[in-house]
């Protein structure tokens, strides 16, 4: 069983992020303040559930979270800015939309600036980075399910006006269809122009 908090006592809100690695759609990132009691033992990495339990266990996340939200980063900003500053950023405009301001944060991975709550450079909430923090505390894994299935609902939809490109199954990431895609019909305003579409060996004509 997962961890409830890193830090005792204090309003922890976890972070993580979705869709880092794709080639096309935003990055998607949430932010969970669990409260202090409680208790799930089917939480975990996003990455380990099946897609049924995942909007399971985010309906029970919504429910019960003390605050929740979700947040984005463009292909547009990936391309300016780079995708691990995107993956930041969203996390933290996430942490801007929740409705109790939390006193300490943990975040999935290795990297992280410096949070200052809807840019008061006044204050700092403390923070640390956790890696797999995902199948380590709660927090961390109910906010990486929130991003999963948001971010798996937007492909979805995108994948109705753009069907070639099949992201209702590949959600955006580099499999051998989306790139044999990207071959044929070319790339789209949520393809990120600075990934490494292409890949002629694994074109399978």
């Amino acid at each position: 069983m997962l961890s409830l908090y890193h830090t005792p006592d204090v309003i922890e809100a976890g972070c993580d992020e979705a869709g880092r690695g794709c080639l096309a759609g935003p990055v998607c990132a949430a932010a969970v303040i669990l409260p202090h009691d409680y208790t799930n033992d089917m939480l975990n990495d996003s990455k380990q559930l099946t897609e049924r339990l995942r909007y399971q266990l985010r309906e029970e996340i919504e429910r019960d979270a003390v605050a929740w939200a979700v947040a984005w980063c463009s292909p547009q900003e990936i391309d300016k800015w780079n995708i691990l500053r995107c993956s930041i950023i969203a996390m933290q405009r996430a942490l801007d939309q929740l409705e109790v301001r939390p006193e300490h944060i943990i975040i999935d991975g290795n990297r992280w600036y410096p949070y200052h709550p809807n840019g008061d450079n006044n204050v700092t909430i403390p923070a640390h980075t956790i890696i797999k923090g995902d199948a380590t505390f709660m927090s961390i894994a109910a906010a990486s399910i929130l991003a999963k299935t948001y971010r798996d609902d937007l492909m979805k939809e995108l994948d109705l006006q753009f069907p070639q490109y099949r992201w209702g199954k590949n959600k955006g990431y580099p499999t051998v269809d989306h790139r044999n895609a990207i071959a044929q019909y070319g790339v789209t305003d949520h393809h990120r122009k600075t990934f490494h579409l292409l890949e002629e060996q694994t074109f399978l004509f």
